[in-house]
């Protein structure tokens, strides 16, 4: 747990933002470790870090790693944990003395959560080319800090460090993860086989009625938007009803205004969030948002914005593949399951193939501090990573 004290929260949690001075030395220690094993250590432009054991050719790397940095309010385990499953993989087949004919390399992501610096999961698109560079590094945090200065920062601290290019070609990787959610722990299983990265999309809606007399104005007469607005919410509830329980539909935000106790309300915000693995699904239902918003409000006038849309990331072929004969030739229980939460293994599947191991982790808690997983998940999540790069060694050009 040594990871976890930097940063940590009186709570057992951990705030470590992207490339603070806690982040900063996970990185550091990291690449030290990596030196002391004889491997070699590169940063990229955004402050993506990559640790390399060489392989028997000059062929890809074949990747696998995770982020460091956290929520406010983060555990110790979402990201890191699949940073050090990374890491004790190249040690455990190092000090077997594998030679494997790729490189192999242990990744750490800048930037994934995107708490200093937004949005999320940018180390990883802007090294695919999904996000571009030179906005991206100019980007500042509330001090007025920008990305570039704090990649500065990090380069200061690692100065032996060597560079890599941005989009360098990558073999394969592979992402381990907790799963922050309940599922794994549920049916008592070891292991989740990712099979695709939930496609996303993101609304914000504004009620606009009037306000009013609370005592004075009667209700045939009242723009009140708080009515307006929960019939609203309502009817997305009821259209994004899923009998399978694979669709998400979240409320995350919902401000009522001017808030006060004898005035009828003149305005809502409120925001959604839908999820799904099928980009077909997300759309039609997504894109009946704005009328059954217009349809069902009585009297007010309603502001439908889409803020963003991502489609899934199937993850198909040889890493999943790879991941599934890792767990089932060790005797670990698995399942197929799809990935609610965004992770970098999205992005990095646009230039290589790409997949996810999922680990259980305790009551499926997760950006909370008190998100924890056993010893024993977390070992097993290595084992398959570890197998997996060697399987995908072999089944790689």
């Amino acid at each position: 747990m040594e990871m976890a004290e930097l940063g940590a929260t009186q709570r057992g949690g951990v705030n470590r933002a992207a490339l603070t001075p806690a982040d900063i030395e996970v990185h550091s220690r990291l690449a030290t470790w990596a030196r002391d094993r004889g491997f070699t250590v590169e940063i990229d432009a955004y402050g993506n870090q990559f640790m390399r054991r060489p392989g028997s050719t000059d062929a890809p790397a074949i990747a696998s790693g995770s982020h460091s940095d956290t929520q406010p309010t983060g555990g110790r385990f979402d990201g890191i944990s699949g940073v050090l499953s990374a890491v004790e993989a190249l040690e455990v087949i190092d000090d077997a003395g594998i030679v494997t004919s790729h490189p192999l390399e242990a990744v750490i992501w800048n930037n994934e959560e995107g708490t200093r610096f937004s949005p999320t999961n940018l180390g990883s698109a802007v090294y695919v080319g999904t996000a571009p560079a030179d906005i991206m590094l100019a980007a500042t945090d509330r001090d007025g800090v920008t990305m570039q200065s704090a990649v500065q920062t990090l380069r200061e601290a690692i100065p032996w460090a060597g560079s890599r290019e941005l989009g360098a070609s990558m073999a394969a990787f592979v992402e381990s993860h907790i799963e922050q959610g309940p599922e794994l722990e549920a049916e008592g299983l070891d292991i989740g086989v990712v099979t695709a990265i939930q496609g996303t999309r993101k609304f914000e809606i504004e009620v606009i009625g009037d306000e009013a007399h609370a005592g004075t104005t009667p209700e045939r007469m009242r723009r009140d938007a708080f009515v307006d607005a929960v019939r609203m919410v309502t009817a997305l509830r009821e259209l994004f009803h899923d009998p399978d329980d694979i669709m998400r539909f979240t409320v995350g935000r919902f401000e009522v205004s001017p808030g006060a106790l004898a005035v009828v309300p003149g305005r809502v915000f409120f925001t959604v969030d839908i999820r799904h693995p099928d980009d077909a699904t997300l759309a039609r239902l997504g894109d009946r948002i704005e009328p059954v918003c217009g349809q069902t409000g009585s009297r007010c006038d309603v502001r439908v914005t889409e803020t963003r849309r991502a489609d899934s990331a199937p993850f198909e072929g040889a890493v999943p593949d790879a991941i599934e004969t890792a767990a089932r030739e060790r005797g670990y229980s698995y399942k197929h399951m799809p990935s609610g939460a965004g992770h970098d293994a999205r992005y990095v599947s646009e230039i290589c193939p790409s997949g996810m191991v999922f680990v259980p982790c305790e009551q499926g808690l997760s950006h909370n501090e008190r998100e924890n997983a056993t010893p024993e998940d977390i070992a097993r999540g290595a084992q398959v990573v570890a197998d997996t790069l060697l399987i995908l060694d072999e089944r790689q050009p």
